[in-house]
């Protein structure tokens, strides 16, 4: 699986370098040169982790790590700061604000291809806790009287995201939804994205949950 990773720093040359490294490394990377422009771009498209500087004109790394988890979308999208502050007290201070990894500038790119790469594995739901949770979310209405309690809500969805939503509702994950439907991992992945913004989840499993509830997949 390709995962997407926006990249937020105002110097041109580091981002760059980044960049260049972490789509060697496999990643998609979408870079920007601040948090106003990077949260527009969240508006329309939900990476898999979010990698900041800190030190940023306008809108700082702190702030725009605060707006993201005040926001139910994005309360649990890793983000990793990278900056130039590596004392003991900025790293505490950033794990208090709600980070998921601090790395200090200069820092070996290695190093930020591990991390990422482990908080991504961790943020990854595992096949038999999806079929488990999404079992677990069925009976739970079909005590309450089945699944569609009133009309299905008209969210505008195209005919390829109705059809992802099904699949993701039997339990399906990415990389099964892409063979089923003959497309890559990839379109997958944005169709998902798009499926959180248009419904206001931030989980398959809260997706999955919001669809059966409002008579949207089966």
């Amino acid at each position: 699986m390709t995962h997407h990773i926006l990249l937020v720093d105002d110097e041109p040359g580091l981002r760059q370098a980044v960049q260049a490294y972490l789509e060697e490394s496999g990643f998609t990377v979408t870079a920007v040169a601040n948090a106003q422009v990077a949260w527009e771009f969240l508006q329309n498209q939900k990476p898999d982790l979010v990698v900041s500087d800190v030190m940023m004109p306008q809108v700082s790394g702190y702030e725009f790590l605060k707006q993201l988890r005040d926001d139910a979308r994005f309360q649990h999208l890793p983000v990793v700061f990278l900056t130039a502050r590596g004392m003991t007290k900025d790293r505490i201070s950033g794990f208090r604000s709600g980070v998921d990894g601090y790395i200090a500038k200069p820092f070996d790119p290695e190093e930020l291809v591990a991390v990422i790469g482990n908080l991504l594995r961790k943020n990854e739901p595992q096949p038999t806790d999806m079929a488990q949770e999404l079992a677990e979310i069925k009976a739970l209405l079909a005590r309450q009287g089945g699944t569609i309690t009133k009309e299905p809500l008209d969210l505008d969805l195209t005919p390829r995201e109705r059809s992802v939503l099904e699949l993701l509702a039997q339990g399906l994950m990415n990389k099964e939804i892409a063979h089923r439907l003959e497309t890559s991992v990839r379109n997958v992945e944005k169709y998902v994205s798009r499926l959180f913004s248009k419904t206001g989840t931030n989980s398959r499993t809260e997706l999955v949950r919001f669809a059966l509830e409002n008579g949207l997949a089966k």
